[in-house]
């Protein structure tokens, strides 16, 4: 349920499920969890993978968890470390994904002096990992960030990207790619010959396959401070790229924190895409921490630039969080997701509510592309942040995130409230924190039926309808992610379509066993999926 807050004349929203809705940690234990990500399953929003920096700072130990939820987020198992042998080579530092087999990609670095950024991949949901593969080795870098093409119409389904900032003259942002689920990597390529230093890459895929990454130029003297978002973008696998040094303006906030024990903080960008298909299907939203440039005060403020024509042209800044103005209140390590209802969502922690030593965890959502916002405390209690001993000066980690799935956002941030930082969650109900009805597709526009009958043996009728004639993927899955069959691979004309699926394995007529299975329509940039039982 919602509870309105009144908090010096303004109103604040707290959100509170006493059955399921209550903040819980997703891997309880005494390892240190920090800088913590989350993604969803391409096709099967019932399986979410989570990962984290782990320290052991008793024996300091890094590694990256591995935390994973096949039941929409319910339950949660997995481990404090990659299992990828070999195992005390990890240096923490994950970037996840989850590409269009099911298959688990973790990227990290490596623990060695000398530096190398290194992948692994796991083919029954985390519980076992391939040896390293290098992509770069020796060589010293930023975390990677990753994504992986789903789309099955582009050119290049099925291939993941990297991308991230090599630590030497003159700090470019590198890209590799692999086309076979990272078993192995193309030689990494610098995307910018940049005169300032880059820092904190991210990439993301758009509409029509489009490649978008983002960074920080940043000031070449100590505290390093953010100075301008740079962007770039490539229509042909990451062959090309069309760059834009500096994007627009931003005044970060890298260095230190003092009225929160001198912890690590940063104003790097982090960047979602409008995948929904709705009126705003495209746009690019950026996040940064910010102050003293408009429209951020002197303390630091989530500040949001957005564009509209695929990166060419940006807005003017926008606050997003609404608190007054100056007021002493401090915004920081936000994260971005659009949901498939097109509603723009960004988590950050803040102070507003707690002494200035402390702080909590907010959610601000629009459904007008940032616009206008409502925000929500999704954290039920707060907590004070503290550096790691042992670790790098006032390192409590660098970033939090969120995604969605089944009509929930996940939120999930690092929380030392135990007396260890740990990841933190609350489910969230799409429908609690408001959706747009006008930027949802119709059910005339396009509409994936639950199949009939269901459950079925051995066959089953799934129809689905379409607005427009355009390229049409139907797929079906096996509950590890496995593709059993694709029923439609070419482009239909607009209307209403049938298509009987009979319960064989991919490639031969050997029958299917009884279970659940999951049946993923692409169309025109949108995916639905449904699931469905076979019942023998």
């Amino acid at each position: 349920m919602l509870i309105q807050l009144s908090i010096s004349g303004q109103d604040i929203e707290k959100i509170y499920d006493l059955k399921s809705g209550t903040n819980f940690r997703i891997y309880p234990g005494s390892i240190s969890q920090t800088e913590v990500f989350i993604v969803k399953h391409p096709f099967n929003d019932d399986i979410l993978f989570a990962s984290a920096n782990t320290w052991n700072t008793t024996i300091f130990f890094i590694s990256e968890g591995v935390y994973v939820s096949t039941n929409g987020g319910i339950n949660w198992q997995g481990s404090d470390t990659c299992k990828g042998e070999p195992i005390n080579f990890h240096g923490g530092d994950p970037g996840i994904i989850i590409d269009k087999n099911g298959r688990f990609i973790l990227t990290r670095l490596s623990a060695l002096i000398s530096g190398g950024l290194y992948s692994h991949y796991s083919d029954d949901l985390g519980q076992t990992w391939s040896f390293q593969k290098a992509i770069s080795a020796g060589e010293q870098l930023e975390r990677a960030t990753i994504d992986s093409d789903v789309n099955p119409s582009s050119s290049f389904y099925g291939r993941t990207y990297a991308v991230w900032v090599r630590w030497a003259n003159p700090f470019p942002i590198v890209c590799s790619y692999t086309d076979d689920g990272a078993v192995n990597w193309s030689q990494p390529m610098p995307i910018n010959n940049p005169s300032q230093r880059g820092a904190g890459g991210e990439i993301k895929i758009g509409p029509n396959n489009v490649l978008y990454v983002c960074w920080a130029g940043i000031i070449s003297t100590s505290p390093f401070t953010e100075d301008f978002v740079g962007f770039a973008s490539s229509t042909n696998g990451g062959a090309s790229w069309n760059i834009q040094e500096n994007a627009f303006d931003i005044n970060g906030i890298n260095g230190q924190m003092t009225s929160k024990g001198n912890i690590r903080v940063n104003g790097l960008p982090r960047m979602a895409i409008d995948l929904s298909g709705g009126p705003r299907h495209g746009w690019i939203y950026i996040i940064t921490t910010q102050r003293n440039l408009s429209p951020a005060g002197t303390d630091p403020d989530v500040i949001l630039n957005r564009s509209t024509d695929g990166g060419v042209t940006w807005s003017q800044r926008i606050r997003v969080n609404q608190d007054p103005l100056n007021n002493g209140a401090i915004q920081y390590f936000p994260a971005i997701h659009v949901d498939e209802y097109g509603g723009v969502n960004v988590i950050f922690y803040d102070d507003r509510n707690t002494t200035s030593d402390s702080t909590g965890v907010f959610l601000a959502r629009s459904d007008d592309g940032g616009n206008n916002w409502r925000e929500f405390e999704i954290s039920d209690h707060n907590f004070k942040p503290v550096p790691l001993a042992g670790l790098s000066q006032g390192y409590q980690g660098d970033n939090i995130d969120i995604t969605s799935a089944n009509d929930k956002l996940w939120p999930v941030w690092m929380d030392n409230s135990t007396g260890t930082y740990q990841i933190w969650t609350v489910p969230i109900e799409i429908s609690s924190v408001g959706v747009d009805e006008s930027g949802l597709q119709t059910p005339s526009v396009f509409e994936l039926k639950q199949n009939y009958p269901n459950p079925f043996n051995p066959t089953s009728n799934i129809e689905f309808q379409i607005s427009e004639f355009g390229f049409v993927s139907l797929k079906i899955y096996d509950i590890l992610g496995n593709e059993i069959a694709t029923l439609v691979n070419e482009e239909l004309e607009a209307g209403q379509h049938n298509i009987k699926f009979t319960a064989r394995e991919l490639n031969s007529n050997h029958p299917l066993n009884s279970g659940i299975y999951f049946y993923r329509i692409f169309y025109n940039g949108r995916t639905e999926t449904k699931s469905m039982v076979l019942l023998k």
